[in-house]
């Protein structure tokens, strides 16, 4: 107990020295020793490497979760070391909303199955993007912080420990200078005394004389005072030398931050390259339905005898073969017949069509030759048998 009373008040005593030669330094009364210019050189580019790097890291997390509030659950889920929970981003939702809005308004219209496609695009948009995050995450965001909380905590821990041997060395300086001149003015008041007939004559001499025991004390503590002084320059410039080996390591930082930037325009380049990808894979599947929406754009709608009738002129595809369609009007069975390319329905009783698609047809008693009982799951039309190719 005795001990750590001792270690306290010598602590506490330390802890005041530090702050009154602080504080005289602050007011231009008290020597400060100036650090190296090659230290500081060091002391200031690690300043400036953290300053940027947490800019950048803040920005960077602004470009991946524009939203604040989730990237606030994710630092609390983060610090309570729990799973962050999974939620659908942007375009997820947008995808989902589409496809959902497609099968609703009827995937075989036109405008239920370009939202449909779309909706699966955005959907496949969205999982790129949640792969370019949790790559950036771990290739730029982890190292950046990992260097904030473990690189420059370590090179702030040392340089406070350099700031307080400086302090100490400053310390030790002031109080062999003060030991000094307190000897030096003892030396000159014992080569002057008074006679001894003038003795009682000098009342004040008494009060010198007490004055010179007084700064003899200080002349004793000369040594100890150099003692000090010597320790505290030794333990200084061996924090000074620690904190620049520490300080040199920025460089290393540097060219691992380097590599991290190449990894991540990298990955920003492949998620981009990506994401283009997929919309021009979309801009195809929907050029079909453009042009469709041209051409009925031209035509005024009408009955279902006067589209058939424009249907069979159209000479750019050829008809079912009339033993095949005879052959079906013949029989009561099924078929199955390929799309030859998209159709919209004008009227309440057809069927709109998708290129490519496979539907099942059949013949329907009293029904124009021209058309033919088209059925794709749920639903079921009248369809154009010029539009139709007939499989076995």
């Amino acid at each position: 107990m005795d001990f750590n009373v001792k270690r306290l008040t010598a602590d506490a005593g330390t802890f005041l020295s530090r702050a009154v030669q602080f504080t005289g330094e602050i007011f231009g009364q008290a020597e400060k020793t100036e650090l190296d210019a090659h230290l500081e050189t060091l002391l200031a580019r690690a300043e400036y490497t953290k300053l940027w790097t947490e800019i950048i890291m803040k920005q960077t997390e602004v470009l991946l979760q524009p939203n604040p509030n989730v990237r606030i659950e994710e630092f609390l889920y983060e610090k309570l070391e729990k799973k962050v929970p999974l939620h659908a981003n942007n375009h997820e939702q947008l995808g989902k909303h589409m496809t959902d809005s497609g099968h609703e308004l009827g995937p075989g219209t036109a405008y239920g199955n370009a939202l449909i496609k779309c909706g699966a695009t955005e959907r496949q948009i969205g999982g790129a993007e949640r792969e370019f995050i949790q790559s950036s995450t771990n290739n730029l965001l982890t190292p950046f912080r990992n260097f904030i909380e473990g690189d420059f905590q370590a090179i702030s821990t040392e340089r406070k420990v350099l700031q307080n041997k400086r302090l100490d060395l400053d310390v030790a300086k002031s109080k062999l200078k003060k030991a000094k001149v307190a000897e030096a003015r003892s030396a000159q008041l014992n080569s002057t005394p008074p006679l001894g007939e003038e003795y009682g004559a000098h009342f004040g001499y008494m009060l010198s004389f007490l004055h010179v025991k007084w700064l003899k004390m200080w002349a004793e503590e000369e040594v100890q005072a150099e003692t000090e002084l010597r320790v505290a320059q030794r333990e200084f410039d061996q924090q000074a030398e620690t904190t620049r080996l520490l300080l040199q390591g920025i460089s290393t930082t540097h060219a691992n931050h380097l590599r991290c930037l190449h990894e991540f325009v990298e990955a920003q380049a492949a998620h981009y390259t990506r994401c283009c990808q997929y919309m021009l894979d979309l801009q195809k599947q929907l050029g079909s339905f453009a042009s469709m929406l041209s051409s009925n754009n031209n035509q005024q709608p009408s009955t279902s005898t006067s589209q058939a009738s424009m249907l069979t002129a159209s000479p750019s595809v050829p008809p079912i073969s009339p033993s095949a369609l005879n052959e079906l009007h013949s029989s009561s069975t099924s078929h199955k017949a390929r799309v030859l390319r998209d159709y919209e329905a004008a009227d309440s009783g057809v069927m709109s069509l998708v290129a490519d698609e496979i539907i099942i047809v059949s013949s329907a008693p009293d029904m124009d030759s021209d058309w033919l009982m088209g059925e794709r799951g749920n639903h079921k039309g009248k369809v154009p048998i010029t539009y139709l190719e007939l499989r076995d």
